[in-house]
């Protein structure tokens, strides 16, 4: 008697049904990395214009991104990430989370990466420049006059919407 086996045909038969079936469902998947990349990105730039209005009604109605709280003096990048990481106090003068006297922030454990192009710098535009387009060479675009904050990525979402505008 001849042990019972499956037939190459039945065999074939099965894996073309997988086939067709793995054709169906991972185009539905595939999209689903770039849909959680541009959602973390509204999110991220909803908690981070959050949190720059906490920082501004902290300190005397300055935005955060003027070294030690002086908004005469030209915004960057270093600032804005220490004040928003750091702990401040009243005038913007920052310090080792804990020190006596600051006793605002921090806001952020570290300063996000942008999710899109996963860059963390910050471009800070002066108060009177223009906001520029998305070039993806930063991560973040930034104005503190206008606490104007833009993801430095080019490209859409799903619907069509650039990155720049979210």
């Amino acid at each position: 008697m001849m042990p019972k086996a499956f037939t190459l045909v039945e065999i074939l038969i099965v894996v073309v049904i997988l086939g067709i079936l793995a054709a169906i469902v991972v185009p539905k998947f595939s999209g689903a990395s770039d849909q959680a990349r541009a959602s973390m990105l509204a999110d991220d730039l909803r908690l981070m214009r959050t949190q720059f209005m906490v920082y501004k009604s902290q300190h005397h109605g300055v935005s955060p991104g003027y070294p030690g709280g002086d908004d005469t003096a030209a915004p960057n990048g270093d600032a804005l990430v220490a004040q928003m990481t750091l702990a401040s106090n009243a005038a913007g003068t920052t310090g080792a989370i804990g020190s006596v006297g600051l006793n605002y922030g921090p806001y952020f454990r570290e300063f996000p990466p942008n999710p899109v192009n996963s860059k963390t710098t910050v471009l800070v535009i002066e108060d009177a420049g223009a906001v520029p387009a998305a070039s993806n060479v930063f991560g973040w675009i930034y104005q503190p006059s206008t606490m104007t904050i833009r993801a430095d990525s080019t490209g859409v979402d799903d619907q069509g919407k650039a990155f720049y505008n979210y």
